[in-house]
């Protein structure tokens, strides 16, 4: 017996597809058992699951951990929860081999999927191949395996109050900050982390709802933070924090109802770190502004540009032993007294700290940080096997010139105007673009020069993707 996935499904970073029509639990039982195969293959036998809060959950959860025991590992059920819970399930029980978080993530409410993690390494792109082979050609194992359930929640949130260790509770007692799960997997987790945190916590939006009916979770998008905007408006709060639909990625606002996006937020964590590393080596994506490399640099730090993606970014941290990673997308990696995963809410708790130990308020941190003007990120359809061409095409073009280009990830320009940046979605059949300039005209420069290229290689961009 054998099963062919939905060609869409199987991805760069994770699995992911629309309930009923790419993906149900025929796809979650088929990963279960190659995930297992792999697993037994390399001396593993116990896998954590757990699934966020959307409705379609459930269903795949039976499903996956019928796979997984039906190819005879053992599984260990901790329920709904938010991805991070299930990385910390996986890093901090030595009985336990590798993890299975069923998310969609910020999709939309009808998609759903699966992030993995395989003992104690990212689990992507090739070793996804990989179980797409094992499934079609039908190489599964078989076992009796055994489910039990455990109850991670509590020691998940104590281990996230760590995060304030060595810090006077006292001195935060007056601190007053907005939270906004989004109706996300997030919510009971930080009901019960803020009731232990000093402080006056205002909460949004816990109750766990996969239709997501306040506003959909996904806090890189600004239109999503209005909610958080009133709240810390109306209550005069210090700042706010938000999370997508399973609590990996952050977005927050200071008191003043502005946005502190990935890379600002960095700023502030490798401020808080270099002083207890100094010279750590702090990663960011090709996405990052320019002014957070500048500042790593400024502060005795060894800043690194990678490629954009979770996974990727992971991987990179073990290779480099770096304490401290992050991605515009509101992904924050803490190697530094944490496990290396993407954790929003432990990311929350050392803005916290971080605000604390600086001695500054996370409002007057952000109205320090140099005022660039950057466009959003840019996405616009190209057909699937022309992206990856296009920028390579660009990047001969500009081999042959004097231009100062990093490849690292699609191709990015910087020049006297600031830079520009055009790479291929590892996920969609999309180009993204972005840039970023200290003055309006600089960045209108920029943008024709991407124009130009794109041009060059017959495309342009859509009328969505203006700046």
């Amino acid at each position: 017996m054998s099963h062919d996935f939905h060609p869409t499904v199987l991805r760069e970073y994770d699995i992911r597809g629309i309930i009923g029509e790419t993906l149900g639990p025929d796809d979650a039982r088929a990963i279960g058992r190659g995930f297992a195969a792999l697993l037994r293959d390399e001396g593993g036998s116990k896998v954590a699951v757990g699934y966020d809060g959307r409705t379609s959950s459930p269903v795949l959860e039976e499903a996956l951990v019928e796979g997984l025991t039906m190819s005879g590992v053992d599984v260990v059920r901790i329920g709904m929860g938010p991805t991070p819970m299930l990385y910390y399930a996986e890093a901090s029980a030595e009985d336990v081999h590798g993890g299975i978080q069923i998310t969609g993530s910020h999709n939309p409410a009808n998609y759903n999927g699966f992030k993995m993690v395989f003992k104690g390494r990212p689990f992507f792109g090739r070793d996804i191949l990989t179980l797409g082979k094992i499934a079609a050609e039908g190489a599964w194992i078989d076992g009796e395996g055994t489910a039990e359930s455990r109850d991670v929640l509590g020691a998940y949130v104590d281990r996230l109050v760590e995060g304030l260790s060595g810090i006077d509770r006292e001195s935060l007692s007056g601190l007053r900050i907005g939270w906004d799960t989004g109706n996300g997997a997030a919510g009971p987790a930080v009901e019960m982390l803020t009731a232990r945190l000093p402080g006056e916590h205002h909460l949004l939006f816990t109750e766990v709802d996969g239709t997501f009916p306040n506003h959909h979770p996904d806090p890189t998008d600004e239109a999503n933070l209005a909610d958080l905007k009133a709240l810390v408006a109306e209550k005069n709060l210090d700042f706010g924090v938000a999370f997508d639909g399973d609590g990996d990625r952050i977005g927050a606002i200071d008191g003043q109802g502005r946005v502190i996006w990935g890379d600002q937020l960095l700023m502030i964590y490798a401020e808080d770190l270099l002083r207890d590393v100094p010279g750590a080596t702090i990663i960011a994506d090709v996405k990052a502004s320019r002014a957070l490399f500048d500042r790593v640099g400024e502060l005795g730090g060894k800043p690194l540009m990678w490629k954009t993606g979770h996974s990727l970014i992971k991987s990179k941290m073990k290779e480099t032993a770096s304490p401290l990673a992050g991605e515009m997308s509101g992904h924050v990696f803490f190697a530094h007294e944490y496990y290396g995963f993407d954790d929003a809410l432990y990311a929350a708790v050392r803005l916290i700290a971080a605000s604390a130990r600086l001695g500054r308020s996370v409002t007057e941190m952000r109205t320090a940080m140099p005022d660039m003007i950057n466009t959003p990120e840019m996405r616009f359809q190209v057909d699937e096997e022309r992206k990856f061409p296009v920028i390579e095409e660009v990047r001969e073009r500009l081999a042959g010139t004097d231009a100062d280009v990093n490849a690292t990830d699609g191709v990015r320009v910087t020049n006297e105007d600031g830079w520009w940046l055009l790479r291929a979605s590892n996920t969609q059949d999309v180009l993204v673009a972005r840039a970023e300039s200290d003055s309006e005209a600089g960045l209108d420069r920029l943008m024709a020069q991407v124009d130009d290229q794109l041009a060059r290689s017959g495309l342009k961009r859509g009328p969505q993707a203006g700046h």
